[in-house]
Order: structure tokens, then C-alpha cells, then sequence
């Protein structure tokens, strides 16, 4: 599995002139620009950068629209498609994802194993086995015609996709939320967790509170160390 953070919401640079409020944010261009929006509600601009806490705050009171001014596009590659049911369950996102109605299962074809079946002998030989007869029976398939769109029809939900999403901050923090909490599902857990990491040296505050529930300090850390390389 692998994530990578392709874009974010970014203050236009063709601006000849920015605000004189939003030139006074403290923060990441990100934290200014939803810290400018929530203050052109309460016609405070001019007091911008001078609350640190001020973007955490209006979270807390549950006015989370501002955080929708932020946005962020990921491509993940390698995960399973039982994973990628899970994602799409997120309504509040755009999603565009590997086609299996017109791509090739392809000679080499990838799989997600999970753990319990990988690390016990006989059940990652039944796995094995059943692989080898669908991959067969797919290519047999492809042989006497029958369309991608149909052969695909065998293919089990361990079957490898990539995608790329996109999501403001307030469905990113939802999506957070649910899916980096240890009741969530292995390999989601793991895609959530890697997106977090990225995304937070972008916007520390904005999720900074669920970096904190979940204990995600050390995971957290590397994705600054990322950043600054």
C-alpha cells in the first residue's frame, strides 16, 4: 500500500495582491485561508493572527464549514478492492479509480493478503491454491472472448486498485475520525492513518485533536520529517 498527497489547497500566487488581513495569518497558508473565512463571518478579518487558538475553537462549537475551504487529493495505490468499498462510502469526496471493466488482470497480478492468512501455513495454501484456479480461469476466460467486463466478475475483493481521492478538511476530519480508530478495519485503519500523516503539516490544527485521541504522535512526526525533505 502506498499513499501520496498530490495536492492541497494552496493561496492563488497570481494574486498581484492579497488582502491585508490575510497577509496577517500566522499560520499555514491552509490555517489562513479557513481562519480568514471564518472571520469574514463575524467581520473580524482585522484580528487575524492574533488568536492561536482561534480556528480550534470554532471547531470545538462545532462550526466546521470554514474547514470546508480546505482541500486535499491523494493517490493510493495498493490496496484491496474490499478497502476501496470501504472508501467510496465517503459520500462527501471525489473519487476516480482504477477501471477493472477496462483494464487487464495482467501476468502479474497483486493481491492484499491479510495478516491472519499470510502467517498461518495452511490457510496461505488455500489462499494460494484458490488464487491460482481464478487467475486461471480469468485468462481461460480472456482466451475463448469473453469481455473484460465479464471476466472481471471472478475476480475476489483481495484484488489490488489504486485510486485518487479528494476531500475537504471537514469530510477529512469525518473521515479520520471513523477510520483511524481501532475498531475500524485493518487495511482502511492503515490508509487512514497514512493519509493523516501526511496531511497534518499541512493544517496542524485542524487535526491536531484527532492526532491526540488516537495516540498518533510518532506516526505524526514522520510525516513532518517528510515534509521537510
Amino acid at each position: 500500500m502506498k499513499v501520496t498527497l498530490l495536492a492541497y489547497t494552496q493561496i492563488n500566487p497570481a494574486l498581484e495582491q492579497l488582502p491585508a488581513d490575510l497577509v496577517a495569518g500566522r499560520g499555514s497558508p491552509q490555517e489562513d485561508i479557513i481562519e480568514f473565512a471564518a472571520r469574514v463571518c463575524y467581520r473580524s478579518t482585522a484580528r487575524m493572527g492574533h488568536s492561536p487558538e482561534f480556528i480550534a475553537a470554532r471547531i470545538r462549537e462545532g462550526h466546521e464549514d470554514i474547514i470546508e475551504h480546505g482541500q486535499a487529493t491523494y493517490f493510493i495505490e495498493g490496496i484491496s478492492r474490499a478497502c476501496s468499498h470501504q472508501l467510496v462510502r465517503h459520500r462527501i469526496a471525489s473519487f476516480s479509480q482504477e477501471s477493472q471493466r477496462y483494464t487487464e488482470l495482467g501476468e502479474n497480478a497483486e493481491f492484499v493478503v491479510p495478516d491472519a492468512i499470510a502467517n498461518n501455513p495452511q490457510a496461505r495454501q488455500v489462499w494460494d491454491d484458490l488464487i491460482t484456479r481464478l487467475e486461471d480461469a480469468y485468462r481461460e476466460f480472456r482466451k475463448l472472448g469473453v469481455r473484460k467486463e465479464d471476466a472481471r466478475f471472478l475476480l475476489p475483493n483481495a484484488a489490488t486498485t489504486s485510486l485518487v481521492l479528494s476531500m475537504n478538511f471537514r469530510s477529512l476530519r469525518h473521515f479520520f475520525w471513523l477510520r483511524c480508530d481501532r475498531a475500524a478495519q485493518w487495511e482502511i485503519r492503515d490508509v487512514a492513518t497514512e493519509m493523516l500523516r501526511l496531511i497534518y503539516p499541512i493544517a496542524p490544527i485542524i487535526f491536531r485533536d484527532i492526532v491526540d485521541k488516537y495516540g498518533l504522535h510518532d506516526v505524526i512526526g514522520n510525516g513532518r520529517e517528510r515534509l521537510a525533505a
